[in-house]
């Protein structure tokens, strides 16, 4: 039979099959949105159970609410002899790499020390719930971490604990950031003369990390430069104090500019004005005649110079020393020749972790000092420079170029970085330094210098009244503005000399950081006064 259009109408067994296999696909649907109903329950059932409840999580505020004295780990003492020791460590999370749902790795930095940490889901203890929200937690948050350490098969290349890693039982978040990092510690720990490659890495320039300056300083490059600072000072305190020296503290406010006016910050004080000292001077000196024989100070130091150089600053800190004298300024002299080598030699023998941290992003030859100094006179430094090429009629003092070429110079003739010229020109001196005896036009002073750079300036200081008002009217200083000062030389002096010394700069030149600002906590400069 024919249909009204004259096709052909399916025939009652087509039908029928029709019928069937809608009948089957309806069932295979049904059937397969039960299997995913089914598994979605138990995902559910799965989330809703989170078996590491309590593992994990922000530790509330205020923490100060019970003192359980559990014992904390600095992962620098993390080696494989710890295999199988469980530890509790806080630290900060450098870096972060979650590993699908099931795993991740945290690398784990305390100063300037790293350890890689892992945690993997498993049964009844760490959930993917947990694992998730470990692999969430930003960049320089701070956790306290409890975990078992574990030998490594092979060394971990990422961390500086390369021996270990700590499997991660519990983590808790102690403090975490607020706003995106405006650089990463990576970038901002890369080596100063790697290529910088677009879209790999971004190099992190000196003014931002100024600017940011206390995310700057948790690289493990700036906490070694740091170590180091502190251990300059101490080293410092150490060999004066095993020298008899004792340390004072003198005011930063004075009534008169210690040297010149030109480079003197004026403060208002109440109905007068006062100024930031430019060195402990005046106070040292009084200090040997009131027979304290042997002192230092490590203070502030202020500069009102306008330099935008890459070795000066408006604000450093001085390490000053000041001594009687016996028979000749050369103790003086003789005796911070020896402080210098302690110095270079405590660093070298307790700090060459830090050093070769810093070495990792500061790229230089190894800082070079001999048993005995060499000593040149201002001629001979002079004749030095004339014969390498420098006209000698612009020699009358040597400039910071002339400076960093007399330092090649010393460098090849005597193998070493670290020198000391004598006998400057009077012309260049201070008010209250000695002349020669033998030669008025000359000083009992001498300038230090490490690779090429002045890193302290020093000289015996005139201990007659008479004379001292005398020079310092021949430098324009009235001697009345100073009556203070003089008074403690008319009640009888020995003779004594010293000198001061740039903490940052000494800094700067041995690990050759290129810039004082990196060897200054938070720099001033005549540019910047924040953070």
């Amino acid at each position: 039979m024919s249909s009204a259009d004259g096709g052909d109408a399916p025939t009652k067994s087509a039908l029928k099959k029709a019928a069937k296999e809608a009948e089957k696909a309806k069932k295979k649907a049904e059937k397969a949105a039960k299997v995913m109903e089914a598994e979605q329950a138990r995902a559910a059932a799965d989330e809703a159970m989170d078996y590491s409840v309590g593992r994990y999580g922000k530790l509330p505020m205020h923490q100060s609410q019970s003192r359980q004295n559990r014992e904390r780990t600095d992962i620098s003492t993390l080696t494989a002899l710890h295999d199988g020791k469980q530890v509790l460590v806080r630290a900060r999370i450098q870096t972060s790499r979650l590993q699908g749902n099931k795993m991740v790795f945290l690398n784990l930095r305390q100063r300037t020390n790293t350890v890689q940490a892992l945690m993997s889901v498993t049964k009844d203890t760490i959930s993917k719930q947990m694992v998730k929200w470990a692999g969430s937690l930003a960049d320089e948050s701070i956790v306290l971490v409890e975990g078992v350490v574990k030998k490594s098969p092979e060394p971990i290349k990422s961390a500086s604990v390369s021996e270990v890693e700590i499997h991660i039982l519990e983590l808790r978040l102690l403090s975490g950031i607020e706003s995106r990092l405006p650089f990463s510690l990576e970038d901002a720990s890369r080596s100063e003369t790697a290529p910088e490659v677009e879209g790999q890495f971004n190099r992190v320039l000196l003014d931002t990390r100024l600017n940011n300056r206390v995310l700057d300083l948790r690289t493990t490059t700036n906490q070694a430069i740091f170590k180091l600072q502190h251990a300059i000072g101490n080293l410092f305190r150490d060999y004066l104090n095993a020298n008899g020296f004792i340390e004072i503290h003198s005011p930063k406010l004075q009534g008169a500019a210690t040297e010149s006016g030109a480079s003197v910050f004026k403060v208002d004080y109440f109905k007068g004005n006062a100024y930031l000292a430019q060195s402990p001077q005046l106070a040292k000196q009084m200090a040997i005649a009131a027979d304290f024989e042997r002192v230092y100070e490590i203070a502030p130091v202020f500069r009102a110079e306008d330099s935008n150089t890459h070795r000066h600053m408006t604000e450093f800190v001085g390490l000053d020393l000041e001594m009687a004298i016996e028979e000749h300024y050369h103790e003086v002299r003789d005796l911070i020749d020896g402080m210098f080598k302690a110095i270079f030699e405590g660093l070298k023998e307790k700090y060459a972790h830090e050093i070769a941290v810093v070495r990792q992003q500061f790229e230089a030859e190894e800082f070079k000092w001999k048993e005995e100094t060499p000593v040149l006179t201002f001629k001979e430094a002079v004749d030095l420079l004339v014969e390498d090429g420098v006209d000698r009629e612009v020699l009358d003092d040597i400039n910071t170029e002339n400076e960093k070429r007399l330092g090649c110079i010393v460098r090849a003739k005597y193998d070493t970085d670290y020198f000391i010229v004598d006998k400057f020109p009077m012309a260049l001196r201070p008010f209250y330094t000695m002349p020669d005896p033998e030669d008025p036009t000359l000083s009992n002073s001498y300038d230090f210098f490490m690779r090429g750079e002045e890193i302290m300036s020093g000289a015996q200081r005139i201990h007659d009244p008479d004379f001292l008002c005398e020079q310092m009217r021949t430098k324009g200083v009235d001697p009345d503005s100073m009556k203070g000062y003089l008074d403690g030389f008319r009640l009888g002096c020995p003779p004594h000399g010293g000198g001061g010394i740039g903490l940052e700069r000494v800094l700067m030149l041995f690990l050759k950081l290129n810039n004082i600002r990196r060897a200054s906590l938070f720099p001033r400069d005549p540019k910047r006064l924040e953070p």
